[in-house]
């Protein structure tokens, strides 16, 4: 059975909502300075991914080649990345079509929103790191993003809302939002047919009705098929975390799975997201998102 993108995908936008996530990677990039930056606090911070890169669960992940900077090196150098990432995320996929200039407001999520899939970001570190200052992600995220090969929708998960965990300071008014801004969705991250990691969507800062919010408040359109997803859904321990960079702190405490110890991806590493929620009737799957690492050309 081969299976196919459930969707045309329009624009794709990827966030950073999770508290959890953010903190750990502020504190192993920024050990001598706050965890947080000043905005994130206050909006969802997220950057314009590559729509024509997004793949169906099964598709093959080959190593991207790129610009790295290898620690003490005095200029960067060309090659496979070596410090190859998942990050296991959420993805909401428009149902309908919005004019440019019309904001969508943080009630108007569960009419415009038709569901949810998985997502696998497939991040190199190495090229993130040389990369993305002053602008942010590019090549260490344009190469894949993997989603699920199933949509969910909204209406099959009303048994999951539930209260965000609590955001200090107070947001603006056009990201507040009545009743349960979560979902109580539980994944699982394989690696090699081990689970190495439980991240807990309900632990995320951000809802996804402010994500929505905050992506068309400044006028941008819609379009039936556009995606954005959660970034990395990880929660306050150590196997909540829902991206190796996490789970090896930095590459500098191995995890294990299958028997070894482990850092970032190797060729021939197959990864394994699977996702779980509270139904009307009873616990619901919400399908799988599968990809094998292949080597760089």
């Amino acid at each position: 059975m081969r299976l196919l993108l459930p969707f045309e995908v329009g624009d794709y936008v990827d966030y950073y909502a999770s508290e959890h996530h953010a903190t750990n990677v502020g504190r192993m990039f920024r050990p001598d300075g706050e965890a947080l930056l000043p905005n994130w606090k206050h909006l969802p911070v997220g950057y314009h991914g590559r729509s024509g890169s997004v793949v169906v669960s099964g598709t093959p992940v080959r190593r991207p080649l790129g610009q790295r900077k290898p620690p003490g090196a005095d200029g960067p150098v060309f090659g496979p990345s070596e410090r190859l990432d998942i990050e296991a995320e959420l993805g909401f996929v428009v149902g309908r079509g919005v004019p440019h200039g019309t904001p969508v407001g943080t009630a108007d999520f569960a009419t415009t929103v038709f569901g949810v899939t998985g997502v696998n970001d497939w991040s190199s570190r190495d090229i993130q790191s040389w990369e993305y200052v002053p602008l942010g992600p590019n090549l260490a995220k344009s190469f894949a993003t993997t989603i699920g090969a199933w949509v969910t929708p909204l209406a099959a998960l009303e048994a999951a809302r539930v209260p965000l965990p609590g955001q200090d300071p107070e947001v603006l008014p056009y990201l507040q939002e009545d009743g349960p801004g979560g979902y109580d969705i539980a994944v699982e991250v394989e690696l090699d047919g081990e689970v190495v990691a439980r991240p807990p969507y309900r632990a995320m800062y951000w809802s996804p009705a402010q994500m929505l919010a905050h992506l068309t408040v400044n006028g941008a359109s819609l379009r039936v098929g556009d995606l954005y997803a959660s970034g990395t859904i990880s929660g306050p321990e150590r196997d909540q975390r829902g991206s190796f960079l996490e789970l090896s702190w930095g590459g500098r405490e191995p995890f294990t799975a299958a028997g070894r110890e482990r850092t970032f991806l190797e060729d021939g590493d197959e990864v394994v997201l699977r996702y779980t929620a509270p139904g009307a009737l009873g616990r619901i799957a919400l399908g799988e998102v599968r990809g094998t690492i292949v080597p760089a050309p």
